[in-house]
């Protein structure tokens, strides 16, 4: 990786990691969750979802959390916008950053929204008119863009041409998310490239899960073909209650560390995002998080300390 080099992460914690938690987190904790990462340095936090609590009801308070987020210079703050109803209580709360999804293939889609890929994009096409109008920034999730739990294999120029259809839709980025964590680095390079005829590079971001442990494998083959815009959930949160067999995405402590140990800079303090991950397992959700640089760096800590009282 050539030093100097800059990369953005989006922290998808508090959204795309709770929403797929069995039990609910309240609502005081998830500010607190997003207020700790943003002072350890994450820009970009996707805090909440404004689905129908129906379907979603891990974040049925996504009102409350967006009012109470505090105002942090530098920071924008992005959620779920699935409608025009989700876009109207995105508006009230005043967050900075819309995001539609959208699956590259047709049975997930049907499953996790109840309707085609071109219904999709007509649904949301008046939430995008709307953001474009008000100047909110936009981005847009394309899931399965490796792989369907349902079809199996998903070819890269229908993914292109997807994201070629966002963009002409208005959205100003595309993340492209291997959402049952079955893609390679090689894949993930030809998904790129292709991907990357139909959009600038500045514009793709990956959202990649680990679900066969080549997560950190695929952000470094996607850095290498170009992509500066990163996805990742601390602890390694996450999953797709549509997806069966997803685990959670690639943790946010490996990708800062990967990246901070090749000199790419990511601005986050990897000592405080470890704070948060141990505060979160520990005082909320009461289990064990998966992310490989978290348990390394708690357990470093564990043996200081143990060594510190034997001496």
């Amino acid at each position: 990786m050539p030093a100097g080099t800059e990369v953005v992460l989006t922290e998808v914690g508090p959204r795309d990691g709770l929403q797929n938690e069995p039990g609910v987190v309240a609502t005081a904790d998830k500010v607190t969750l997003v207020r700790r990462l943003a002072a350890a340095g994450l820009r970009e936090i996707e805090a909440t979802s404004f689905v129908s609590p129906k379907w979603i009801p891990a974040l049925a308070d996504a009102d409350d959390v967006a009012r109470a987020l505090p105002r942090v210079p530098g920071v924008r703050y992005g959620a779920l916008v699935p409608n025009l109803a989700g876009w109207e209580r995105f508006r009230a709360a005043g967050l900075d950053v819309a995001a539609v999804f959208v699956s590259a293939s047709e049975t997930h889609n049907r499953r996790n929204v109840n309707c085609s890929v071109a219904e999709s994009l007509e649904r949301f096409r008046p939430v995008l008119d709307a953001a474009r109008e008000a100047g909110v920034r936009t981005r847009a999730y394309v899931s399965t863009a490796c792989g369907c739990p349902y079809e199996g294999g998903v070819a890269e120029g229908a993914v292109a041409r997807l994201a070629g259809a966002l963009v002409a839709l208005g959205v100003d980025e595309i993340s492209l998310g291997d959402t049952i964590g079955v893609g390679y680095p090689a894949q993930v390079r030809a998904l790129v490239e292709a991907v990357a005829g139909e959009v600038p590079l500045s514009g793709i971001a990956l959202h990649l899960h680990d679900t066969y442990g080549r997560a950190l494998a695929n952000v470094q083959a996607g850095f290498d073909a170009g992509i500066r815009r990163f996805d990742a959930s601390l602890g390694g949160l996450g999953g797709c209650p549509y997806a069966p067999g997803a685990s959670g995405n690639v943790a946010t402590e490996d990708v800062v560390d990967l990246f901070e140990r090749a000199g790419v800079a990511t601005g986050v303090d990897l000592d405080a995002l470890v704070d948060v991950s141990a505060w979160l397992e520990r005082e909320v959700l009461h289990r064990r998080l998966p992310g490989r640089v978290l348990r390394a760096r708690l357990g470093e800590r564990e043996r200081a300390a143990a060594a510190r009282t034997t001496t």
